[in-house]
């Protein structure tokens, strides 16, 4: 076989190129075509087509696993990416919960608040209004008190200056009297 090649090599030069009847050695088209029937004849005689083919088919296989693993990643990220937006849902709607929940005892504790300080200002107006009447009452007496006594005195004094010793011993006696008749 080595000797059929290094003749055909021999024969082909371009010296020789494409001169005579194609299926003579010296005819470089016909000398190219057994070359190439010869190159395929070993490539089949060593099975390389067949390894070729499992080559390919092992390439397409390992292809077609990495398409699968990820597809399976991506369905997995996709899940987990739901599962996130779900969960942001879910803290944005008890935020939202929380922040309602926050205003509504705000306002409840602004309302009591308020409600308490309009009673502690009712409170200090009574106290204030029940001060004020004790004080206007207080004012009375004393007022009625200074009265009573200015005219006990001047009343004195003219009961003093009109009595004379025998009507005040007469009122005297009377008032003995009367106050024993009222004890017995």
């Amino acid at each position: 076989m080595k000797k059929l090649i290094l003749a055909l090599s021999l024969a082909g030069t371009p010296a020789l190129a494409a001169s005579g009847p194609f299926f003579s050695l010296g005819n470089t088209d016909f000398v190219v075509t057994l070359g190439f029937l010869l190159f395929i004849g070993v490539l089949f005689y060593f099975k390389v087509p067949g390894m070729i083919g499992g080559m390919l088919d092992k390439r397409a296989d390992d292809i077609k696993s990495e398409l699968d693993e990820a597809r399976a990643l991506r369905e997995e990220a996709q899940t987990v990416l739901a599962s996130y937006e779900r969960k942001q849902r879910e803290v944005q709607e008890q935020a939202d919960r929380i922040v309602a929940h926050a205003k509504e005892e705000a306002k409840l504790a602004a309302e009591a608040a308020k409600k308490d300080l309009e009673a502690s200002i009712k409170r200090r107006l009574a106290a204030a209004q029940d001060q004020i009447a004790s004080a206007e009452a207080s004012a009375v007496k004393e007022v009625r008190d200074t009265a009573v006594n200015v005219a006990v005195a001047a009343a004195a004094e003219v009961v003093a200056k009109q009595m004379t010793a025998a009507d005040g011993n007469a009122l005297i006696d009377a008032a003995i009297k009367d106050v024993s008749a009222k004890l017995h």
